[in-house]
């Protein structure tokens, strides 16, 4: 840039012109969109027009060229924004996620596809699972893990009776807040609702600067700030959707005790995704009662140099003291080592179900 200076009403010009040219081409891609979508229809009436494996190399590709000042993952998010609104040209997306509105399985949902995305609240995770697998959303949205509290265990539980597969993932950030109503008196708050997972993330901040007040769980955070509104006494543990939708003030931010604490999501649905370049795969396996039968499920990765990321063990519905064991690692099951593991994993176990193939979280 020159070194000569610029008044403020040439650098409003100059930003007018840019943010024409930004929405001219943005126009451009949406047509672009829309001419995607016909070619598919005439090859194929039951096209699908939502592509994981896609997005992914777009939004990676594009964090890649950016050179600031604004950081990559912001440029990512405002791509991820373009692309679903482009996308609900096409054919918008649904989605069913574990509800009520305003939960951090709700942000997940919005996080991944974007806002253009139609995405509908469930009351419970086995919900989820089958309004995907009826057919009456393309994809659903569940919590897997917490880095602070561990697996989702019936998140789990339902991948063992379920055809989904796993198509893609999403880490969020959780950042807890002390939500009041307008109506709260602040100093006399004697009972603070929360889901029983964010009161054990905020165990130590609530010992500390609430120890007598009483903790009430429910069934989620949304929950817990919707029943404040009436309670002139109560407080609630919830993250910034829910403070936004029940106009709820934060009287105390980030209050988790980890501040590393994150959750992650998995996207299920049907089809099954191709590889982007950047894959996780994640299986279900049934060992046989044996001694070394861990050994034996291990080895094959280990000698085939197959990054794990992820073991949980899982009592079997089949047999006292069975186990199953649900397995995450780095690769696609195209990739011809990963289907070497497979093949040997299948041979040495009761039973082996791979849950998917998808692409790693990019943002």
């Amino acid at each position: 840039m020159s070194d000569i200076p610029i008044n403020l009403d040439e650098l409003r010009q100059r930003i007018d012109r840019i943010d024409g040219e930004i929405l001219r081409l943005i126009s451009e891609r949406a047509e672009c969109a829309q001419q995607v979508a016909r070619v598919k229809l005439a090859e194929d009436a039951g096209a699908v027009f939502y592509r994981p494996e896609r997005e992914a190399q777009v939004l990676r590709r594009i964090m890649a060229l950016n050179q600031g000042p604004l950081d990559a993952e912001e440029v990512g998010r405002l791509f991820r924004e373009i692309m679903s609104a482009c996308l609900a040209l096409e054919q918008p997306v649904k989605v069913a996620y574990l509800g009520p509105e305003g939960t951090f399985t709700q942000q997940a949902a919005l996080k991944h596809f974007g806002e253009s995305a139609v995405s509908l609240p469930m009351a419970a995770i086995d919900e989820v699972f089958r309004e995907v697998e009826a057919g009456a959303v393309n994809y659903g949205v569940v919590p897997v893990e917490n880095s602070t509290e561990g697996v989702v265990n019936h998140t789990l539980d339902s991948f063992m009776d379920s055809s989904m597969h796993i198509c893609g993932e999403v880490v969020l950030r959780i950042h807890h807040h002390l939500l009041v109503a307008p109506t709260t008196r602040r100093d006399k708050i004697s009972r603070i609702y929360s889901h029983p997972q964010s009161f054990a993330q905020c165990r130590k901040w609530l010992d500390a600067h609430y120890p007598h007040a009483e903790r009430v769980p429910v069934s989620s955070n949304a929950e817990a700030a919707r029943l404040i509104k009436s309670e002139w006494h109560s407080a609630a543990i919830a993250g910034d959707m829910a403070a936004k939708l029940y106009e709820l003030e934060k009287i105390a931010e980030k209050i988790e005790d980890r501040p590393d604490n994150s959750t992650r999501f998995l996207i299920i649905g049907h089809p099954s995704v191709p590889m982007c370049g950047d894959d996780k795969t994640s299986l279900v396996v049934a060992m046989r009662n044996q001694p070394g039968a861990l050994h034996d499920l291990l080895e094959p990765f280990h000698r085939h140099q197959i990054d794990l990321t992820r073991l949980e063990t899982r009592p079997s519905r089949s047999g006292v003291w069975n186990y199953v064991f649900f397995i995450d690692f780095k690769g696609h099951v195209d990739q011809p080592e990963v289907a070497a593991v497979l093949d040997e994993v299948s041979l040495r176990s009761a039973e082996m179900k791979v849950l998917g193939s998808y692409p790693q979280g990019v943002l």
